[in-house]
Protein backbone atom coordinates (compact mmCIF):
# COMPACT_ATOMS: atom_id res chain seq x y z
CA UNK A 1 0.00 0.00 0.00
CA UNK A 2 1.40 3.32 -0.98
CA UNK A 3 0.89 5.67 2.39
CA UNK A 4 1.32 9.44 3.03
CA UNK A 5 2.34 10.23 6.52
CA UNK A 6 0.87 13.76 7.36
CA UNK A 7 2.61 15.40 10.16
CA UNK A 8 4.28 18.77 11.71
CA UNK A 9 7.03 20.31 9.55
CA UNK A 10 10.27 18.77 10.14
CA UNK A 11 12.70 21.31 10.91
CA UNK A 12 14.87 21.01 14.29
CA UNK A 13 12.62 19.16 16.45
CA UNK A 14 14.51 16.65 17.55
CA UNK A 15 11.41 14.25 19.32
CA UNK A 16 9.29 15.42 15.67
CA UNK A 17 11.58 14.09 13.37
CA UNK A 18 12.51 11.06 15.23
CA UNK A 19 8.27 9.91 15.48
CA UNK A 20 8.32 10.78 11.58
CA UNK A 21 11.07 8.37 11.27
CA UNK A 22 9.59 5.61 13.48
CA UNK A 23 6.27 6.04 12.24
CA UNK A 24 7.31 5.88 8.40
CA UNK A 25 9.66 2.77 9.77
CA UNK A 26 7.36 0.26 11.02
CA UNK A 27 4.84 0.58 8.20
CA UNK A 28 7.49 0.04 5.79
CA UNK A 29 8.36 -2.87 8.14
CA UNK A 30 4.81 -3.75 7.09
CA UNK A 31 5.71 -4.22 3.37
CA UNK A 32 4.23 -0.42 2.60
CA UNK A 33 5.69 2.39 0.13
CA UNK A 34 5.89 5.01 2.54
CA UNK A 35 6.24 8.74 2.28
CA UNK A 36 5.96 11.69 4.26
CA UNK A 37 4.13 14.77 3.02
CA UNK A 38 6.18 17.92 3.64
CA UNK A 39 5.37 21.45 2.51
CA UNK A 40 8.56 22.78 1.01
CA UNK A 41 9.90 25.35 3.04
CA UNK A 42 9.33 29.25 1.79
CA UNK A 43 11.72 32.09 2.49
CA UNK A 44 10.65 34.49 5.99
CA UNK A 45 9.00 37.62 4.45
CA UNK A 46 7.18 40.49 5.44
CA UNK A 47 3.75 41.54 3.22
CA UNK A 48 5.18 44.66 1.46
CA UNK A 49 2.13 46.43 3.39
CA UNK A 50 3.52 46.12 6.82
CA UNK A 51 7.39 46.68 5.96
CA UNK A 52 7.30 50.37 6.99
CA UNK A 53 5.81 49.48 10.31
CA UNK A 54 8.23 46.41 11.12
CA UNK A 55 11.37 48.26 10.37
CA UNK A 56 10.55 51.57 11.83
CA UNK A 57 10.11 49.21 15.40
CA UNK A 58 13.00 47.64 14.74
CA UNK A 59 14.81 50.90 14.50
CA UNK A 60 12.97 51.93 17.86
CA UNK A 61 14.28 48.86 19.43
CA UNK A 62 17.94 49.48 18.72
CA UNK A 63 17.59 53.10 19.48
CA UNK A 64 16.43 52.51 23.03
CA UNK A 65 19.49 49.61 23.59
CA UNK A 66 17.29 46.50 22.66
CA UNK A 67 19.64 44.89 20.05
CA UNK A 68 17.46 43.44 17.47
CA UNK A 69 18.35 42.99 13.34
CA UNK A 70 16.56 45.69 11.11
CA UNK A 71 16.43 43.39 8.27
CA UNK A 72 15.66 40.20 10.27
CA UNK A 73 14.31 37.89 8.20
CA UNK A 74 17.52 38.14 5.57
CA UNK A 75 19.27 37.36 8.50
CA UNK A 76 16.77 34.60 9.09
CA UNK A 77 17.06 32.95 5.81
CA UNK A 78 20.86 33.15 5.04
CA UNK A 79 21.52 31.50 8.75
CA UNK A 80 18.70 28.95 9.39
CA UNK A 81 20.08 26.71 6.30
CA UNK A 82 23.35 26.41 9.01
CA UNK A 83 21.53 26.35 11.71
CA UNK A 84 19.99 23.22 10.35
CA UNK A 85 22.58 21.40 8.67
CA UNK A 86 22.66 18.79 10.90
CA UNK A 87 19.24 18.09 11.20
CA UNK A 88 18.67 18.68 7.07
CA UNK A 89 21.32 15.83 6.86
CA UNK A 90 19.38 13.28 8.96
CA UNK A 91 16.11 14.00 7.53
CA UNK A 92 17.39 13.56 3.85
CA UNK A 93 19.35 10.21 4.79
CA UNK A 94 16.52 8.81 6.41
CA UNK A 95 13.46 9.93 5.85
CA UNK A 96 11.57 9.76 2.69
CA UNK A 97 10.17 13.45 1.81
CA UNK A 98 6.97 14.01 -0.37
CA UNK A 99 7.13 17.53 -1.17
CA UNK A 100 4.47 19.84 -2.42
CA UNK A 101 3.99 23.89 -2.44
CA UNK A 102 0.49 22.99 -1.29
CA UNK A 103 -1.48 20.18 -0.04
CA UNK A 104 -4.17 20.71 -2.87
CA UNK A 105 -1.07 20.27 -5.26
CA UNK A 106 -1.19 16.09 -4.00
CA UNK A 107 -2.96 14.04 -6.55
CA UNK A 108 -5.27 11.25 -4.91
CA UNK A 109 -3.40 8.80 -7.51
CA UNK A 110 -0.79 9.38 -5.35
CA UNK A 111 -1.92 7.52 -2.31
CA UNK A 112 -3.73 4.26 -0.98
CA UNK A 113 -4.21 5.84 2.81
CA UNK A 114 -3.28 8.67 4.61
CA UNK A 115 -2.01 8.65 7.87
CA UNK A 116 -2.15 11.83 9.88
CA UNK A 117 0.13 12.18 13.20
CA UNK A 118 1.73 11.88 15.13
CA UNK A 119 3.19 14.57 17.28
CA UNK A 120 1.12 18.33 18.26
CA UNK A 121 -0.24 17.87 14.71
CA UNK A 122 -4.11 18.80 15.88
CA UNK A 123 -3.11 21.61 17.69
CA UNK A 124 -3.66 25.28 15.67
CA UNK A 125 -0.74 27.06 16.57
CA UNK A 126 1.56 24.51 15.68
CA UNK A 127 0.16 23.06 12.54
CA UNK A 128 -2.06 26.53 11.31
CA UNK A 129 -4.35 28.64 12.19
CA UNK A 130 -5.32 29.55 9.01
CA UNK A 131 -5.11 25.72 7.45
CA UNK A 132 -5.87 23.66 10.32
CA UNK A 133 -8.51 21.83 8.52
CA UNK A 134 -5.94 20.19 6.40
CA UNK A 135 -4.62 18.51 9.75
CA UNK A 136 -8.12 16.52 9.26
CA UNK A 137 -7.40 16.12 5.39
CA UNK A 138 -9.50 18.80 3.90
CA UNK A 139 -6.98 18.58 1.18
CA UNK A 140 -8.22 14.96 0.36
CA UNK A 141 -12.40 15.61 0.65
CA UNK A 142 -14.07 13.24 -1.71
CA UNK A 143 -10.95 10.87 -2.32
CA UNK A 144 -11.58 7.33 -2.31
CA UNK A 145 -8.34 6.51 0.29
CA UNK A 146 -7.86 4.99 3.95
CA UNK A 147 -8.03 7.76 5.76
CA UNK A 148 -6.02 6.95 9.96
CA UNK A 149 -5.05 9.59 12.74
CA UNK A 150 -2.05 7.29 14.24
CA UNK A 151 -0.99 8.87 17.62
CA UNK A 152 -2.21 12.47 16.93
CA UNK A 153 -2.25 14.48 19.82
CA UNK A 154 -3.77 17.86 20.72
CA UNK A 155 -0.86 18.90 22.64
CA UNK A 156 -2.56 20.75 25.38
CA UNK A 157 -5.22 20.16 28.20
CA UNK A 158 -6.93 23.25 26.86
CA UNK A 159 -9.86 22.97 23.53
CA UNK A 160 -7.76 25.83 21.57
CA UNK A 161 -10.50 25.22 18.52
CA UNK A 162 -12.91 28.34 17.88
CA UNK A 163 -16.54 26.88 17.11
CA UNK A 164 -15.80 27.02 13.46
CA UNK A 165 -13.38 25.40 13.70
CA UNK A 166 -14.53 23.18 16.12
CA UNK A 167 -17.54 22.22 13.50
CA UNK A 168 -15.53 21.78 10.49
CA UNK A 169 -12.62 19.38 11.75
CA UNK A 170 -15.13 17.37 13.32
CA UNK A 171 -16.71 17.06 9.88
CA UNK A 172 -14.06 15.46 8.43
CA UNK A 173 -12.51 13.55 11.11
CA UNK A 174 -15.85 11.68 11.03
CA UNK A 175 -15.03 10.46 7.65
CA UNK A 176 -11.77 8.87 8.89
CA UNK A 177 -11.60 4.92 8.76
CA UNK A 178 -10.15 5.16 12.25
CA UNK A 179 -8.92 7.60 14.80
CA UNK A 180 -6.31 7.26 17.70
CA UNK A 181 -3.98 9.71 19.69
CA UNK A 182 -1.34 9.93 21.37
CA UNK A 183 -3.12 10.78 24.95
CA UNK A 184 -6.16 9.45 26.91
CA UNK A 185 -7.29 12.81 27.21
CA UNK A 186 -7.32 12.98 23.82
CA UNK A 187 -10.25 10.32 23.75
CA UNK A 188 -11.96 12.67 25.93
CA UNK A 189 -11.85 15.39 23.58
CA UNK A 190 -12.19 13.66 20.43
CA UNK A 191 -15.62 12.56 22.21
CA UNK A 192 -16.65 15.71 23.74
CA UNK A 193 -16.02 18.01 21.02
CA UNK A 194 -16.20 15.57 17.81
CA UNK A 195 -18.25 13.09 18.54
CA UNK A 196 -15.87 10.48 17.74
CA UNK A 197 -14.45 7.25 19.21
CA UNK A 198 -10.64 7.11 19.70
CA UNK A 199 -8.77 4.62 20.48
CA UNK A 200 -5.24 5.54 22.69
CA UNK A 201 -2.01 4.29 21.40
CA UNK A 202 1.87 4.80 21.91
CA UNK A 203 3.89 7.67 20.24
CA UNK A 204 5.48 6.33 16.98
CA UNK A 205 8.79 6.57 18.46
CA UNK A 206 8.08 3.73 21.55
CA UNK A 207 7.39 0.95 18.65
CA UNK A 208 11.09 0.89 17.65
CA UNK A 209 13.26 -0.46 20.37
CA UNK A 210 16.29 0.92 21.52
CA UNK A 211 18.68 -1.05 19.53
CA UNK A 212 16.94 0.25 16.30
CA UNK A 213 18.33 3.94 17.90
CA UNK A 214 21.85 2.44 18.61
CA UNK A 215 22.13 1.78 15.23
CA UNK A 216 21.98 5.19 13.97
CA UNK A 217 24.40 6.73 16.03
CA UNK A 218 26.70 3.71 15.75
CA UNK A 219 26.29 3.84 11.68
CA UNK A 220 27.61 7.72 12.26
CA UNK A 221 30.34 7.36 14.58
CA UNK A 222 28.90 9.69 16.83
CA UNK A 223 31.26 10.63 19.71
CA UNK A 224 30.64 9.77 23.36
CA UNK A 225 29.06 12.64 25.17
CA UNK A 226 30.90 14.30 27.80
CA UNK A 227 28.73 13.57 30.61
CA UNK A 228 26.70 11.22 32.83
CA UNK A 229 23.76 13.32 33.42
CA UNK A 230 22.11 14.17 30.96
CA UNK A 231 20.08 17.87 30.56
CA UNK A 232 17.46 18.22 28.03
CA UNK A 233 15.92 21.61 29.25
CA UNK A 234 14.00 23.80 26.48
CA UNK A 235 12.80 26.64 29.14
CA UNK A 236 14.85 27.18 30.97
CA UNK A 237 15.13 28.53 34.59
CA UNK A 238 16.54 29.33 38.14
CA UNK A 239 14.67 26.54 39.30
CA UNK A 240 15.66 23.74 36.69
CA UNK A 241 19.23 24.86 37.75
CA UNK A 242 18.91 24.42 40.74
CA UNK A 243 17.60 21.27 40.21
CA UNK A 244 20.05 20.18 38.12
CA UNK A 245 23.07 21.62 40.60
CA UNK A 246 20.97 19.12 43.06
CA UNK A 247 21.08 16.16 41.41
CA UNK A 248 24.34 16.55 39.97
CA UNK A 249 25.94 16.98 43.61
CA UNK A 250 24.25 14.30 45.63
CA UNK A 251 24.58 12.25 42.90
CA UNK A 252 28.30 12.64 41.89
CA UNK A 253 27.59 13.16 38.36
CA UNK A 254 28.89 15.44 35.43
CA UNK A 255 26.04 17.51 33.60
CA UNK A 256 26.16 17.95 30.26
CA UNK A 257 23.47 18.53 27.34
CA UNK A 258 23.09 18.34 23.64
CA UNK A 259 21.35 21.59 22.54
CA UNK A 260 22.51 24.93 20.84
CA UNK A 261 21.02 28.12 21.49
CA UNK A 262 19.43 27.98 17.94
CA UNK A 263 16.63 31.16 19.17
CA UNK A 264 18.85 33.50 20.43
CA UNK A 265 19.63 35.79 17.42
CA UNK A 266 22.25 37.65 19.14
CA UNK A 267 24.55 34.89 19.40
CA UNK A 268 27.17 33.50 17.19
CA UNK A 269 26.41 31.34 14.65
CA UNK A 270 28.60 28.72 15.70
CA UNK A 271 26.64 28.09 18.83
CA UNK A 272 23.58 28.22 17.22
CA UNK A 273 23.94 25.66 15.09
CA UNK A 274 21.66 22.45 16.09
CA UNK A 275 23.22 19.08 17.59
CA UNK A 276 22.44 16.30 15.25
CA UNK A 277 19.77 13.25 15.90
CA UNK A 278 22.75 10.82 16.58
CA UNK A 279 24.22 12.94 19.28
CA UNK A 280 21.07 13.21 20.54
CA UNK A 281 20.30 9.82 20.68
CA UNK A 282 24.03 9.10 22.21
CA UNK A 283 22.95 11.62 24.68
CA UNK A 284 20.56 8.97 26.45
CA UNK A 285 22.41 6.16 26.03
CA UNK A 286 25.83 7.65 27.81
CA UNK A 287 23.35 9.14 30.59
CA UNK A 288 23.22 7.61 33.87
CA UNK A 289 20.84 9.95 35.10
CA UNK A 290 17.93 12.10 32.93
CA UNK A 291 16.62 15.92 33.57
CA UNK A 292 14.24 17.09 31.07
CA UNK A 293 10.76 19.24 30.68
CA UNK A 294 10.51 17.65 26.59
CA UNK A 295 8.23 14.74 26.28
CA UNK A 296 10.03 13.10 23.43
CA UNK A 297 12.86 13.34 26.13
CA UNK A 298 11.06 12.01 28.52
CA UNK A 299 9.74 8.89 25.91
CA UNK A 300 13.41 8.01 25.10
CA UNK A 301 14.59 7.69 28.79
CA UNK A 302 11.77 5.34 28.97
CA UNK A 303 13.32 3.42 25.63
CA UNK A 304 17.10 3.63 26.82
CA UNK A 305 16.15 2.64 30.31
CA UNK A 306 17.48 5.26 32.13
CA UNK A 307 16.22 7.14 35.60
CA UNK A 308 15.08 10.51 34.85
CA UNK A 309 13.00 13.28 36.22
CA UNK A 310 10.88 15.43 33.76
CA UNK A 311 10.01 19.45 35.27
CA UNK A 312 6.80 20.08 34.72
CA UNK A 313 5.88 22.16 32.00
CA UNK A 314 2.75 23.98 32.16
CA UNK A 315 3.40 26.65 29.00
CA UNK A 316 3.55 23.34 26.49
CA UNK A 317 1.17 21.27 28.03
CA UNK A 318 1.14 19.17 30.90
CA UNK A 319 -1.49 16.45 29.55
CA UNK A 320 0.93 14.97 27.43
CA UNK A 321 3.55 14.00 30.43
CA UNK A 322 1.05 12.47 32.77
CA UNK A 323 -0.74 10.32 29.97
CA UNK A 324 2.73 9.07 29.43
CA UNK A 325 3.32 8.46 32.89
CA UNK A 326 0.31 6.89 34.18
CA UNK A 327 1.22 4.55 31.37
CA UNK A 328 3.57 2.94 33.14
CA UNK A 329 3.21 3.84 36.58
CA UNK A 330 5.87 6.41 36.54
CA UNK A 331 3.52 9.67 37.46
CA UNK A 332 5.97 10.51 40.49
CA UNK A 333 8.85 11.03 37.92
CA UNK A 334 6.84 14.08 37.59
CA UNK A 335 8.34 17.12 39.44
CA UNK A 336 7.81 21.14 39.83
CA UNK A 337 9.83 22.00 42.63
CA UNK A 338 13.47 20.59 44.22
CA UNK A 339 11.63 19.43 47.46
CA UNK A 340 10.08 16.64 45.04
CA UNK A 341 12.85 14.89 44.23
CA UNK A 342 13.94 13.72 47.98
CA UNK A 343 11.53 10.75 48.27
CA UNK A 344 12.17 9.59 44.18
CA UNK A 345 12.00 5.36 44.42
CA UNK A 346 14.08 3.67 41.53
CA UNK A 347 12.49 3.08 38.45
CA UNK A 348 11.59 -0.85 38.55
CA UNK A 349 12.40 -0.86 34.91
CA UNK A 350 11.41 -4.76 34.39
CA UNK A 351 7.50 -3.57 35.12
CA UNK A 352 7.86 -1.29 33.03
CA UNK A 353 9.31 -3.01 29.99
CA UNK A 354 6.53 -5.90 30.41
CA UNK A 355 4.54 -3.18 30.06
CA UNK A 356 5.99 -1.02 27.11
CA UNK A 357 5.87 -4.65 25.18
CA UNK A 358 2.54 -5.23 25.84
CA UNK A 359 1.74 -1.58 24.34
CA UNK A 360 3.36 -1.74 21.22
CA UNK A 361 1.70 -4.98 20.78
CA UNK A 362 -1.67 -3.24 21.01
CA UNK A 363 -0.53 -0.68 18.84
CA UNK A 364 1.23 -1.96 15.93
CA UNK A 365 -2.10 -4.62 15.63
CA UNK A 366 -3.99 -1.50 15.58
CA UNK A 367 -1.86 -0.11 12.22
CA UNK A 368 -1.64 -3.66 11.05
CA UNK A 369 -5.87 -3.93 11.88
CA UNK A 370 -6.60 -0.43 9.78
CA UNK A 371 -3.91 -1.14 6.99
CA UNK A 372 -4.62 -4.47 6.04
Amino acid sequence: MRIGILTLPLHTNYGGILQAYALQTVLERMGHEVHVIEKKRQPLSIPIQKIPFCYGKRIVKNIIGRKCPIFYERKYNREQPIIRQNTDKFIKKYIHIAEYDDFFDINESEYDAIVVGSDQVWRPKYFGQNRNENAYLKFAEGWNIKRIAYAASFGTDDWEYNSKQTSECGRLLRMFDAVSVREDLGVDLCKRYFGVEAQHVLDPTMLLVKEDYIKLFEAANTPKSNGNLLCYILDETEEKTALIKSIAGEKGLIPFNVKSISDDINSPLSERIQPSLEQWLRGFYDADFVITDSFHACVFSIIFNKPFIVYGNVNRGLSRFISLLNMFGLKDRLVSTVDEICNLKSIGYEKVCDKLESLIKQSKDYLLQQLS
